[in-house]
């Protein structure tokens, strides 16, 4: 949970007045205004009941939680980074968005006819024809067939149909697909067409020759955050340090992506090459 100023801590103390019991409020006292993740932690230390911050707190979470801890960090960006992974690998209770998922998958164009691929089959930072991300084969699938029907795209050309040679289908009978699948339309302006209307999901591929460090400078602590192919390998305090994190995750991580890409190409942050 990231917090940007002071003024985020009285809202929330404010909150705690109302929606917090008794026994939780000497821990509120003891909160700093910095940025950082909070756990709340109910009578199992291993697994917290949630990671985070909600404006609506759960009050059966808020009943079994027996203390509140906090993990420090020098800004918003690092803040949200440690958020998902500690959520991801110690699976609270009482989230339910951030949690891993392993179909995570994407629309690839191969030959201008998309095929849904899966993050364990290739290197989502490097491949240039990658569009969208996706929880499984059926969103995708939907997003596709989404963008189809609003360019008038032909189902049986995109592989969604089976296709009858020389023959209309059946969404063009009823207006709604321009007649690539019997010839009214070429298919190279039809595959055009798709391009062009999945250009806004191309996912932006890895800029640098290897691994880099975003510098993040904090009031209280500076971080330099260690990413490789948009895989967050963590933060350290100094470069020096750079070289004790080098374990790539397990799988591309649709969550680090999206916190991710905006920031590191906004110009925004100072990044820092790192060379072996």
């Amino acid at each position: 949970m990231a917090r940007r100023s002071p003024a985020p801590r009285l809202e929330f103390e404010a909150a705690a007045i109302y929606q917090y019991p008794e026994h939780l409020r000497p821990w509120l006292d003891e909160l700093p205004t910095q940025p950082g993740v909070y756990l709340f932690h109910g009578d199992s230390d291993a697994m917290p009941l949630y990671i985070g911050k909600s404006v609506n707190k759960k009050p059966a979470m808020l009943r079994q939680a027996r203390r509140i801890s906090w993990q420090p960090a020098a800004g918003e960006l690092g803040a949200l980074l440690l958020e998902a992974r500690l959520i991801k690998e110690m699976q609270p209770l009482f989230n339910k968005r951030l949690r891993r998922n392993k179909q995570l998958c994407s629309l690839q164009l191969n030959d201008d006819r998309p095929l849904v691929v899966y993050a364990r089959e290739v290197n989502f930072a490097l491949k240039e024809n990658l569009f969208g991300l996706f929880a499984n084969r059926r969103a995708a699938l939907e997003a596709l067939k989404s963008v189809a029907d609003e360019q008038k795209l032909c189902y049986s050309v995109m592989g969604l149909e089976p296709l009858n040679r020389g023959r209309a289908c059946f969404r063009s009978s009823l207006g709604r697909c321009a007649g690539a699948c019997c010839g009214r339309e070429a298919l190279t302006e039809h595959n055009q067409r798709l391009r062009d209307a999945m250009a806004h999901l191309q996912l932006v591929c890895w800029p640098w020759p290897g691994a880099v460090a975003l510098e993040e400078k904090g009031e209280t602590m500076t971080q330099f955050h260690i990413v490789n192919n948009w895989l967050w390998l963590g933060a350290v305090a100094s470069l020096t340090e750079a070289s004790t994190l080098t374990q790539l995750p397990d799988g591309f991580d649709q969550d680090g992506y999206k916190i991710l890409c905006r920031p590191m190409l906004s110009g925004k942050f100072t990044i820092h090459e790192l060379f072996d």
